[in-house]
């Protein structure tokens, strides 16, 4: 088997699991290619592969529908057309190339007839480029369907994005595109565990936009290949996420100080940012993670971090403790919309019914937080989704209740951003600003309610 075909079916690998076992393909994807002993050009094509088929899985089904005799096509051979058409479709890959390596990729995952049937499927796809199919199938299609199939994306979810950042049919496509786009790389120092000088002694990287612990490496560049990121001294986390500790950690707080709290820790890049600012600022630092496997990477991210902190696997929900906290951080399941880029198959794995079992939730974690947060104090309320359900709606809603809690102006904590003044809602757009989609809202708490 070539070193090719072998790209091709850890690509497959990926794909199949995330459809048939509900994985996450970039949590699967760095162990499969290393399982595999790909090198960094096989690497990189297993990553494209994967990462781009998912993406653009609405398109290419759009595409196979109408090249395909039947739609009942076996999951592991919808995958190997899919694989197949993207390569034709978005990556220039000769058609005979892509069409053979199918072929043979369809017989060693499914059977001779199958591989036929691959065969017949993809040279109907290879009649057209991208653009001639995209002019060709949308013709009959409204305005918001048509960019679904443009850009590869579900019809609610373009809505809802529009919905979040106040965009129309135009503006939005920005938006969409980005959200296509790979994700840069982005590294931060971990507090206490590394410097910016560490970061910036890698060969290949080169400083952060906003975030000030923040590095971007190359593209070519392997995380798994640095040693202080496989220690964890350094970890790779999306500038948003790190700018979002770093508000928390850094929004004045008057009195004396003795205990902050990440009531959702996993998988624990904002926690190591949170530990080490507690750390200087001598307090205790409490993580919470309801689930083993996450609280364990939590532990591991806080394995050598200075100072007094913990790791509890348990629903913060539950939590009490005697000594009210100082900050709060709830970074709230969400749907993921603004992390698109680096979880493509969130946009096809989520839908509308998921958005009310997620919006209790988070009402409830805010709704705790506000019983475990000292007058003074301050909850950081984030999701890496710009749904407006799970964003405005939960924090507007809390406030109407809590009139104790009044929102903390973010353009003085987060300067290097160069918000309006008197912004009090954090909205990061990966069009715009690079990072994932982030929200955040800071609350502080002023009497007693």
């Amino acid at each position: 088997m070539s070193n090719s075909i072998n790209a091709r079916r850890v690509a497959w690998d990926v794909i199949n699991a995330v459809h048939a076992k509900d994985a996450y393909s970039n949590l699967i994807l760095p162990r499969a290619i290393s399982d595999a002993g790909l090198d960094s050009r096989d690497a990189g094509l297993a990553t494209e592969l994967t990462y781009g088929t998912l993406r653009r899985q609405g398109s290419l089904d759009t595409v196979i529908a109408a090249c395909a005799a039947r739609d009942d096509i076996d999951q592991g051979v919808l995958d190997v057309l899919r694989i197949g058409a993207y390569q034709m479709l978005f990556m220039r890959v000769p058609s005979h190339a892509a069409v053979d390596e199918s072929v043979t990729l369809a017989k060693t995952v499914a059977s001779h007839g199958a591989a036929k049937f691959v065969n017949a499927v993809l040279r109907r796809v290879s009649e057209r480029d991208w653009d001639e199919w995209l002019t060709l199938l949308s013709e009959p299609m409204s305005a918001v369907d048509k960019l679904a199939f443009e850009y590869s994306y579900p019809v609610w979810v373009i809505r809802a994005l529009a919905d979040a950042y106040s965009l129309d049919a135009q503006s939005i496509v920005p938006v969409l595109a980005a959200g296509n786009e790979p994700a840069l790389i982005s590294v931060v120092a971990r507090p206490g565990q590394s410097t910016i000088d560490d970061v910036m002694s890698i060969s290949g990287v080169t400083p952060g936009r906003w975030s000030p612990l923040a590095g971007t490496l190359e593209r070519s560049t392997r995380p798994g290949d640095i040693e202080a990121i496989r220690l964890g001294h350094i970890g790779v986390q999306d500038e948003g996420s790190q700018l979002v500790a770093l508000a928390v950690a850094q929004v004045p707080v008057a009195g004396s100080q003795s205990h902050w709290l990440d009531m959702c820790a996993g998988p624990g890049g904002k926690a190591a940012i949170l530990a080490g600012f507690a750390d200087v600022a001598g307090v205790r630092f409490t993580a919470l993670e309801p689930i083993q496997t996450r609280a364990e990477l939590v532990a591991n991210s806080l394995r050598d971090a200075p100072g007094q902190h913990e790791v509890l696997t348990m629903d913060a929900r539950t939590y009490s403790t005697s000594d009210l906290c100082d900050r709060i951080l709830i970074d709230a399941p969400c749907t993921g919309l603004g992390a698109l880029r680096r979880r493509p198959e969130a946009r096809w794995r989520r839908t509308p019914s998921d958005i009310p079992v997620l919006t209790a939730l988070q009402k409830e974690l805010l709704e705790h937080a506000s019983s475990l947060v000292r007058i003074g104090g301050i909850i950081g309320y984030a999701t890496c989704s710009p749904h407006l359900a799970e964003t405005d709606a939960i924090v507007s809603g809390f406030l109407r209740n809590h009139s104790e809690f009044s929102e903390v102006e973010l353009s003085t904590v987060l300067p290097q951003l160069e918000l309006p003044e008197g912004s009090t809602r954090l909205r990061l757009r990966p069009d715009v600003h690079g990072t994932d989609g982030m929200f955040l809202a800071i609350l502080r708490r002023n009497d007693e309610g």
